[in-house]
């Protein structure tokens, strides 16, 4: 593999040098091409059959007139005969060359031209060209200093302009009042007085050609920056989505594909939720604006449900009236939408009761109450004595007996006693239904003390 680029490289290489040299005949080897030396008229021009040596010597003179004009053809020789022009001398570049052919094809009576043009590789005469290239250049440099000068201010004034104009926050959050639109907003008027001051620039520089060009080589490179960044364009693009019509908003419990927590912040990048365990869950907004998002806080009322276990020989309809009337008790469940009991299902030992209870979740904590549902719905059965169906088990019993030394260390230990005022203080605490806030105290204490970017605002109107 290393010996073929190798070799690849090496005719590469040698194609270089021989149109460098314009050693012709290496290159048709290397190449195959038998072509001819001239350069032939014939396709497109029509033969006059009156040709005099008159005609030849005018030809000639016409040549020599133009090639004494041209500081690159001064040393070209041309010799016509019957309309056929062969052309002598040393030339200093294969541009020479192919100008100096052009014109002889272009002579009016012309029938084919002969390139016998040699192209010098003289170093002396090339550092000559080189350093008069580069004074000329020089001096041209130094006459446009002051109009360069004077581009260079109006470009920055222009650019001066717009940054100011971007930080006029106030004007922006008039036109919208999402913080993100208004700042994207500032950032497009920025760079609009950019280009204003670009256009300007090119147009006293008498270049406004260029810009077509300019303009050209930004797009491809926009381009090629947006399949390389493709994720974080994404990202972008959904954040300005999000923040134009706001799934959610802050402290809503929410799913996003499979991910829960309650929402912390929406930057320009990621949406940050807060889980119940307190930890924090970043998700890209490009995954946010595309996945499936459930919404728990965005109405008030909330359903739960749990499961009850009856023995097959109770009395169905009195299990689920009982249930019914206990869960009138229990505080948090509302009475409108009410709640339900049905049996769900048929097991092989007991039929299973499954209960649906509303929670206002702005007042209540929707697990205590549910908690607190699934107690008072076990003790009523209990004094009811509807029985629920006890587990089978398979006991094999042993009569061999355990030595003493091999019993477990914990029953010798003396069972643990709690007061009776312990338990009070937690039964009192078990009582209270009111919603958990320890998330948004937590959310409420990022936003505030961190200052952090968070693209949700109440103004936002809601998908919703």
């Amino acid at each position: 593999m290393i010996k073929t680029i190798a070799r690849s490289g090496w005719l590469v290489f040698l194609l270089l040098m021989a149109h460098w040299a314009q050693a012709e005949e290496l290159a048709d080897l290397l190449t195959g091409n038998t072509a001819t030396e001239s350069v032939s008229t014939l396709p497109d021009k029509v033969i006059n059959a009156d040709h005099s040596v008159q005609t030849d010597r005018k030809i000639k003179k016409r040549l020599q007139q133009i090639f004494s004009e041209l500081d690159d053809l001064k040393d070209v020789e041309a010799s016509v005969s019957n309309g056929v022009v062969t052309l002598q001398g040393a030339i200093d570049s294969k541009a020479a060359e192919s100008k100096a052919l052009a014109f002889a094809k272009h002579i009016e009576g012309v029938v084919e031209v002969v390139n016998q043009l040699t192209i010098s590789h003289s170093l002396t005469k090339r550092l000559q060209k080189t350093l008069v290239k580069m004074t000329s250049f020089g001096e041209q440099l130094i006459a446009g200093l002051p109009l360069l000068f004077m581009a260079l201010l109006v470009f920055s004034l222009f650019w001066m302009l717009g940054k100011w104009v971007s930080k006029r926050q106030r004007f922006f959050r008039r036109i919208s009042a999402n913080f993100f639109i208004a700042d994207l907003l500032g950032k497009l008027m920025h760079l609009v007085f950019g280009i204003i001051g670009l256009v300007l620039v090119l147009s006293l520089l008498d270049a406004t050609a260029v810009l077509g060009t300019i303009l050209g080589v930004a797009g491809l490179f926009g381009l090629a920056v947006g399949l390389a960044v493709r994720d974080t364009v994404e990202n972008f693009i959904a954040s300005i989505l999000l923040s134009l019509r706001n799934p959610f908003e802050i402290n809503d419990f929410v799913d996003i594909g499979g991910q829960q927590g309650s929402v912390a912040r929406l930057t320009s990048r990621v949406t940050i939720l807060i889980s119940l365990d307190g930890n924090h869950i970043r998700i890209p907004n490009a995954t946010v604006y595309k996945a499936i998002i459930i919404n728990f806080t965005s109405k008030p009322e909330r359903r739960f449900e749990f499961d009850l276990g009856i023995a097959t020989d109770q009395d169905l309809s009195k299990a689920q009236g009982l249930a019914l009337t206990l869960l009138k008790n229990v505080p948090g469940i509302l009475t409108d939408p009410k709640p339900q009991a049905v049996i769900h299902e048929l097991g092989a030992s007991s039929v299973v009761m499954r209960v649906f209870c509303w929670v206002d979740q702005r007042r209540y904590d929707l697990l205590k109450v549910r908690s607190e549902a699934i107690k008072s719905v076990k003790q009523g059965f209990d004094e009811a004595q509807i029985t629920l169906p006890n587990p089978i088990y398979d006991v094999r019993v042993s009569h061999e007996k355990i030595p003493r030394s091999e019993k477990s260390p914990d029953q010798a230990k003396p069972a643990m006693t709690v007061s009776a005022h312990d338990i009070g203080l937690q039964i009192d605490e078990i009582k209270d239904m009111t919603a958990d806030r320890t998330v948004e105290e937590q959310i409420a204490k990022e936003n505030v003390q961190g200052g952090n970017e968070n693209l949700l605002t109440p103004s936002t109107p809601d998908e919703i």
